[in-house]
């Protein structure tokens, strides 16, 4: 999809700006002719406005056809999650919640954490993001995720990261005087590692966290170190 409309917003880049350079040379400035105002009265006249208009319409309406599919995955038909987190903004930086081995949030057991979050790698995470004041957006460059996090409202997003690493985790909305300093780390592991991490933050688990109130297996991390 992407390559798609890459193709087709370059080639009416293309066409468009070589149309204009085209008329600048054949009909720029001469000598002892008069330019002329052209009204756009006559039907071949609009057309020069029209047609262009009727392609765009139409490339943009089958654009958005094609990319149905896109959004329905990302948007609508979230996969069942390894892992969720509840994620809080706030002027200006990043809180995670886990649920411990109850699987369960609001309970004595959750973990809290500011600027870092720790996943696995290869399993679909799952956040439930609010905003503590103003709009905020969680934005994972690598990850093609960004998400707009409005107050009084609870807002799921997921995503899966395949390679382990570090990632920058930013806020890609003006949420204030110190909005630049706004950044969190997102840290991925190795299913071992992972483990490791589970057992370092929830020694008495065992196995570390159970199921969630989904029914989907839970994780945990903790803050690095």
């Amino acid at each position: 999809m992407l390559k798609l409309i890459i193709y087709v917003v370059g080639t009416i880049f293309v066409l468009v700006e070589g149309t204009l350079l085209a008329f600048v040379i054949l009909y720029r400035r001469r000598k002892g002719e008069r330019a002329a105002f052209v009204r756009g009265d006559s039907l071949r006249q609009l057309s020069w406005v029209l047609i262009p208009v009727v392609i765009v319409a139409f490339l943009d309406v089958a654009i958005d056809v094609m990319a149905k599919p896109v959004w329905e995955l990302i948007k609508e038909q979230s996969p069942p999650p390894g892992l969720t987190v509840k994620l809080a903004a706030l002027q200006f930086g990043w809180e995670f919640t886990y649920p411990g081995p109850d699987g369960k949030f609001g309970t004595p057991d959750d973990l809290v954490q500011t600027t870092f979050l720790t996943v696995p790698a290869g399993q679909v995470i799952r956040l439930l993001m609010t905003s503590k004041d103003v709009i905020h957006s969680f934005y994972v460059p690598q990850l093609r995720l960004r998400q707009d996090i409005i107050p009084g409202r609870e807002i799921p997003a997921w995503f899966e990261a395949t390679q382990p690493g570090k990632y920058e985790i930013a806020c890609s909305q003006l949420c204030g005087i110190s909005h630049f300093a706004m950044k969190g780390i997102l840290r991925v592991l190795t299913p071992d590692e992972y483990k490791q991490w589970v057992s370092q933050h929830w020694p008495k688990s065992g196995a570390g966290p159970g199921k969630s109130a989904s029914g989907a297996r839970s994780s945990a991390t903790g803050k690095e170190g």
